[in-house]
């Protein structure tokens, strides 16, 4: 699995599944206070443990992939950033003069996007962030793994609707994850029967704390856009990457049905 699609896991799974713990907020204070010794350790359901760098995590312009780049170069407006770890977009756009605001439910992240110098940021969980609207809503390294499963892309897409101002945009990235399961002589691939195939379940751990299992999920193109237009949504791929990763545009349709 990619480290560069894993931030957004790290984030937002819900604290029931994660223990109470904030893995992801020990880790990056240990960094930026000069007490790095380790990585952060994650495993899912279909792959083996692997290391997310934390350094990757405080990456600058330069380092980030391009499918980053792209989505904050389409960023304009008022800015939200779901899920922003160390600060790393948020602090690019604010450094540009965008205005841009920033919650994650990581209160060591939280803390170390403002020792970093990043102005606007909040420790919220986005169903619980309410009464503001944007021109941009940003939702990177996998923003797709916030919804946890297909039946909960409904509630969030509906709730992220209500935080955009007219004409706005959100810009979100997912992964389409049929090459990591068999291949048939006949092009099919064996998948799961009894759930989408990108519904995973992951574990986290760094030092000598470990999570229990929590979901998170992988949407491809097609289905993606299936959910988005179903939900009032035009659905547009700006960019595709290089390892069945892409980046898309949601706006509000012009008739929207709900």
């Amino acid at each position: 699995m990619r480290y560069n699609c894993l931030r957004e896991l790290i984030i937002h799974s819900n604290t029931n599944s994660l223990n109470n713990l904030d893995i992801l907020g020990n880790a990056l204070l240990d960094y930026h206070f000069g007490r790095y010794t380790e990585d952060i350790i994650t495993e899912t359901n279909i792959s083996d443990a692997d290391e997310l760098p934390l350094p990757y995590l405080f990456r600058s312009y330069a380092e980030m992939p391009k499918l980053e780049q792209n989505a904050l170069k389409h960023c304009r407006g008022t800015i939200l950033d779901v899920g922003c770890g160390a600060g790393s977009h948020a602090l690019y756009l604010q450094e540009k003069g965008l205005n841009v605001t920033a919650i994650d439910t990581s209160e060591g992240a939280v803390e170390v996007a403002k020792l970093r110098g990043l102005h606007q940021v909040s420790n919220k969980a986005l169903l619980d962030y309410k009464n503001e609207r944007y021109d941009t809503i940003l939702l990177l390294m996998n923003g797709t793994g916030i919804f946890e499963r297909v039946s909960g892309v409904p509630e969030y897409l509906q709730h992220l609707k209500t935080l955009l101002n007219e004409n706005g945009q959100i810009l979100i990235d997912s992964s389409d994850l049929q090459y990591t399961y068999p291949e048939n002589e006949d092009g099919s691939i064996w998948v799961p029967a009894n759930h989408y195939y990108g519904e995973l379940q992951f574990t986290m751990s760094y030092k000598e704390e470990k999570t229990g299992e929590f979901p998170w999920l992988y949407l491809g193109e097609s289905l993606f856009e299936e959910l988005a237009t179903s939900n009032g949504f035009k659905f547009e791929i700006l960019k595709r990457g290089e390892n069945f990763d892409y980046l898309a545009r949601l706006t509000v349709a012009a008739h929207n049905p709900l």
